[in-house]
C-alpha cells in the first residue's frame, strides 16, 4: 500500500507523520481500528411489576376518571363497591416525585378500577369508572 507524509500541528509543535492508505475490496467491509470491547453483564432482572386489570369502559350512566399526567399508582384509598362524594380521594398518582390526589369529580359508586397500586400510567388512561 502507499503511505503519505503529512505535516500535523498540535498545540503549536508540528509533527511529520506517515498515513497508509488502506483500500477495501469491493463489498468487504473496513477493519476495525480497535477490538471491539467486551460485552457488559446483563443487568439483574427487576422485580416484576404487578400485573395491570383488565381495562373496562365507562357503560351507560358511567363515566371515567382519567389520569391528568404520566405517573405511577401509589395506592388505590377507596374501594370498588364504595360510595363516594365528590371530591373524594380514590387513587395516590405519583408524577415528578410528588403525590396526587386523583379525586371524585361527582358523587356516585366506584364501578371498577383500571389500575392497580405499583402500575405506571400514560396521561388521558383512564384509572376508575364510577357509576
Amino acid at each position: 500500500m502507499a503511505t503519505k507524509k503529512f505535516n500535523v500541528t498540535v498545540n503549536g509543535t508540528t509533527y511529520e507523520v506517515e498515513v497508509e492508505e488502506v483500500k477495501a475490496a469491493a463489498g468487504a467491509a473496513p477493519k476495525a481500528a480497535a477490538p471491539a470491547p467486551k460485552a457488559a453483564p446483563a443487568p439483574a432482572p427487576k422485580a416484576a411489576a404487578p400485573a395491570p386489570a383488565a381495562k373496562v369502559a365507562a357503560g351507560a350512566g358511567e363515566h371515567s376518571i382519567d389520569a391528568p399526567m404520566p405517573g405511577k399508582v401509589v395506592k388505590l384509598v377507596a374501594a370498588e363497591g364504595a360510595a363516594v362524594k365528590a371530591g373524594d380521594v380514590l387513587l395516590i398518582l405519583e408524577a415528578m416525585k410528588m403525590q396526587n390526589e386523583i379525586t371524585a369529580d361527582a358523587d356516585g359508586t366506584v364501578k371498577k378500577f383500571n389500575v392497580a397500586a405499583g402500575q405506571s400510567v400514560k396521561a388521558h388512561e383512564s384509572l376508575v369508572i364510577l357509576g
